[in-house]
């Protein structure tokens, strides 16, 4: 019948399709507004690196028991088309927060700062830990017991006592709330990195494990500033193992008296200090690393110079003289006492 006005929709499809997007929108509620808890009472530290897909970020968040399905966070972040606006950085991600709040924070939160902090190459690890409470404000006291922590040093695959010697020096860029944990396992990761299937390969044609040779450049990064002399200095040291000669060296008395406020000046009675570091005592390498070599001094031990020189003594400049025999060494001795006679 002409004007006759059609429904399109009767009520029941109405009602329908009501409950439909009623139960999607429920469904999506629930999904992306409920907490997720994890087991830790307290914030985790999470970190964005630069270059982390998307992807990345959700495993590691999965990883961590951060969140319970990745399939729920990647479908929220395209809803949202969050997925590309992560910033990186480091978070606190605190108990409970829902798959959007997640995505807030990670998208409009302000990451933990930076900081950018130099390690000298040779740094006893007392210094380190009182470098990194100047700098960052750790706890010294902790850093030196983990330091030692037979558990932690098993679970950074350390086989010695203390972390000494395993902790690459460099410069690097520390959060600010950085824990003593994390500095030590990330210098140990970097250390790791120097022993390349390359490095390794040399290990086995010296016949030195890991630890000798992280003994070794502690001993070399003790001896010398000038990085151009590592190899000469070493081909020394090498040159003396295979002679079965005592090393001789200074910086082995002066980790002994390192806690003296006069370290650097060893007198004739520290000669005489019983203690296996002391190499003018006992033959070889001492137990474990006297420092923290940088992988100028790990190389060096690991491709010594090819000499003739058994000793070598301060030029008084800040580098060595070298001398194959020990009357040569005793005239540059005598040379660098006049020396620093007349600089007195």
């Amino acid at each position: 019948m002409i004007g006759e006005i059609k429904k399109i929709l009767t009520t029941r499809e109405i009602y329908i399709i009501s409950t439909f997007f009623g139960f999607v929108l429920g469904i999506m509620l629930f999904t992306f507004y409920t907490p997720n808890y994890y087991k830790n009472s307290t914030p985790i530290n999470f970190e964005v690196k630069d270059g982390d897909t998307f992807s990345i970020v959700v495993d590691s968040l999965y990883s961590k028991g951060i969140i319970n399905s990745k399939a729920n966070l990647k479908i929220a972040a395209f809803i949202y088309g969050a997925d590309k606006k992560i910033k990186a950085g480091r978070y606190k991600i605190d108990n409970g927060l829902t798959y959007l709040d997640l995505l807030e924070l990670l998208i409009e939160g302000s990451p933990g700062k930076q900081k950018l902090i130099t390690i000298p190459e040779g740094i006893w690890q007392h210094k380190l830990a009182g470098l990194l409470k100047r700098e960052l404000g750790i706890d010294s006291t902790r850093f030196m017991e983990l330091s030692y922590d037979k558990n932690f040093l098993k679970k950074l695959d350390i086989d010695n006592f203390t972390a000494e010697g395993y902790l690459l020096p460099e410069t690097y860029y520390f959060y600010t709330n950085s824990s003593e944990e994390e500095i030590i396992s990330k210098l140990v990761r970097e250390m790791n990195k120097v022993f390349t299937d390359e490095v390794k390969e040399r290990m086995n044609q010296l016949g030195m494990n890991k630890k000798e040779v992280l003994t070794l450049a502690s001993i070399i990064d003790g001896e010398a500033n000038i990085v151009s002399e590592f190899r000469t200095i070493s081909g020394v040291y090498h040159n003396r193992l295979n002679k079965g000669w005592m090393l001789q060296a200074d910086p082995t008395v002066q980790y002994l008296i390192r806690n003296r406020k006069k370290y650097n000046r060893i007198l004739f009675k520290d000669l005489e200090i019983q203690s296996p570091y002391n190499t003018y005592k006992n033959k070889g390498l001492p137990p474990s690393p006297i420092n923290n070599p940088g992988k100028d001094a790990v190389l060096a031990a690991l491709y010594p110079e090819n000499h003739n020189y058994f000793y070598f003594v301060a030029d008084g400049t800040g580098g060595h003289k070298f001398s194959n025999s020990y009357s040569g060494h005793l005239q540059n001795v005598n040379d660098y006492r006049n020396w620093r006679s007349s600089n007195r």
